[in-house]
Order: structure tokens, then sequence, then C-alpha cells
């Protein structure tokens, strides 16, 4: 986040000029990258924890007797 952002608030009292409004709207377009990086991490993470249960508890299964 820039300082700009830090500082900046959109308020109908002030207008923004163009190149703050372009940095703020960078600013956005970053966390919302990262927040969906982490988002996709985490859901990565999930389904590999839930293919290894399954793993394990499909190793650990009686086999069936079909005769």
């Amino acid at each position: 986040m820039t300082e700009l952002s830090k500082k900046y608030r959109l308020t109908s009292m002030e207008e923004p000029t163009d190149e703050m409004l372009q940095e703020l709207m960078e600013d956005v377009a970053k966390a919302a990258r990262e927040s969906s990086a982490k988002a996709e991490a985490e859901l990565q993470r999930r389904l590999a924890e839930a293919a290894d249960i399954i793993a394990l508890r499909r190793s650990q299964r009686k086999p069936v007797n079909n005769g």
C-alpha cells in the first residue's frame, strides 16, 4: 500500500486527481491479487489434505471378498 492510499480518503469534499485515482486503483488491484493468491494457496492446501486423508483411508480398508 502506498503512502497516498494510506493518507487519502475519498470524500465528497475533495476531488482526487486522475493520478491519485490511478494510484489508488493500482493499490486496490494489487491487494485483490494478493488476496486471490492467498485464497488459491489455501484451497490447494485443503485439497491436498483431503486427498491425503482419502488415500490413507483407502489404504486401511479391508479387501472385499467377491467369491
